[in-house]
């Protein structure tokens, strides 16, 4: 596949809002240490791409993982269950491109509570649409994937989710003025 670079560059003060069947959480990106990681997320959310695709995998005090459009048409149930879906098997899709990595370029790459990072396969630059938040600090992951951001509101949020639960929105916007970047 080839690697994406995203039309959108950051400014440093974008803010992602997840809104979920379990509550909201609010994540400050990080634009300045990966920002191919931010403006392609930041394109994904505001287009709709994560709307009503399902957090896909769950591994308790580790992450919960999302971002897969292969669940979309999904039933929650399935989901959790890993069953194949009309369009894949959950964990196996993306946006159809890959972006470059950064956690070896980003200062602030750290897997602390309620870290954001993208997913990726054995790949280096193989990150495209799926992410996932830290529960609890996971710092052996710091070398191998990129952190774009970090959770300010909702970690709450984040500890109640489990494989199935829904992702029914993600906007990026400026923080202060809550204007779309896009």
């Amino acid at each position: 596949m080839s690697l994406y670079q995203p039309a959108y560059t950051p400014v440093g003060d974008e803010v992602a809002t997840f809104t979920t069947n379990k509550g909201t959480i609010v994540v400050e990106l990080d634009g300045q240490g990966a920002p191919v990681h931010v403006g392609n997320f930041a394109e994904l959310a505001n287009s709709g791409f994560y709307d009503d695709v399902k957090f896909h995998r769950y591994v308790p005090g580790f992450v919960i993982q999302g971002g897969d459009p292969n669940t979309r048409e999904m039933d929650p149930s399935d989901v959790a269950a890993g069953r194949p879906g009309p369009d894949g098997m959950p964990g196996t899709g993306g946006p159809g491109y890959c972006i470059v990595h950064e956690y070896d370029r980003n200062p602030r790459n750290s897997h602390e509570d309620g870290a954001l990072a993208m997913a990726r396969s054995a790949m280096p630059d193989s990150a495209g649409s799926q992410f996932y938040f830290c529960l609890g600090p996971q710092h052996g992951l710091d070398s191998g994937y990129t952190v774009f951001g970090q959770t300010i509101e909702g970690k709450d949020t984040i500890g109640a989710l489990r494989a199935g639960d829904v992702i029914e929105s993600v906007r990026v916007t400026h923080g202060a003025s809550g204007e779309p970047v896009l």
